[in-house]
């Protein structure tokens, strides 16, 4: 994620518009884009300074006060899904996303691995069953004359 720009340039560019200059004129002196030079500009004359506002989006947890609800269903059965059990906290009103379910029990370190069903390896051993005997051929097998 980029950081914001200093607030020595943004003191710098908000002063040349302060003397007269225009924001597309700070913009190209400066090396910054016309839209930001417009924007510090507004929050300078509107909220008295340009700070940077904060960056990154909203992080708390939307399962904190469940907590013990989820962790109880855990417990009673471990081998929930991620999709099981986001079903059973809609079912409870509680609409979140899988990977908010996924960061929750993160943070709690409860760990789910799940292997899915798959076919047996072909690496395994592919010889006939022991009664089966393959000396002997099958009547179909057999050539008509």
């Amino acid at each position: 994620m980029p950081a914001p720009y200093s607030q020595d340039l943004r003191e710098r560019v908000i002063g040349f518009i302060a003397l007269g200059g225009s924001a597309r004129a700070a913009a190209g002196r400066f090396n910054v884009s016309v839209s930001s030079a417009i924007r510090w500009a507004r929050r300078w004359r509107t909220e008295g300074h340009a700070r940077p506002r904060a960056m990154g989006g909203d992080r708390r947890c939307r399962l904190s006060e469940h907590s013990a609800k989820v962790l109880q269903m855990v417990a009673r059965q471990p081998d929930l899904t991620l999709k099981e059990i986001r079903s059973a906290l809609a079912a409870w009103g509680i609409t979140v996303g899988l990977s908010t379910v996924h960061r929750f029990l993160r943070a709690y370190n409860v760990t789910l691995k799940k292997r899915p069903c798959t076919r047996p390896s072909r690496t395994a051993r592919m010889s006939p069953r022991p009664d089966a005997c393959s000396s002997v051929a099958s009547p179909l097998s057999t050539p008509i004359a």
